[in-house]
């Protein structure tokens, strides 16, 4: 797990929008959206289009990323918490 993969689940135990993502980590979008994108490719993290309604399937985060929400799954709280 990278150094950035690291600080973004850390953020994700609760659901967050990507503008809180945005400012609480500062960086910028492409370096957040391809960190979001590889978390939910090994399946730490879910996507939500609002706080009751969950992404299912495919999804491109690099293109929606920014009108979504996000979580951490249990996956992934398990691996960060491993480290």
């Amino acid at each position: 797990m990278s150094n950035e993969e690291f600080d973004l689940l850390d953020e994700l135990y609760f659901v967050q929008d990507y503008t809180y993502l945005k400012q609480t980590l500062g960086w910028e979008d492409a370096l957040l959206l391809d960190t979001l994108a590889v978390l939910h490719e090994q399946g730490w993290i879910k996507c939500l289009f609002d706080p009751d309604r969950e992404c299912f399937g495919e999804i491109d985060i690099r293109t929606l990323g920014k009108d979504l929400l996000f979580l951490a799954t249990k996956k992934g709280l398990l691996a960060h918490t491993t480290l």
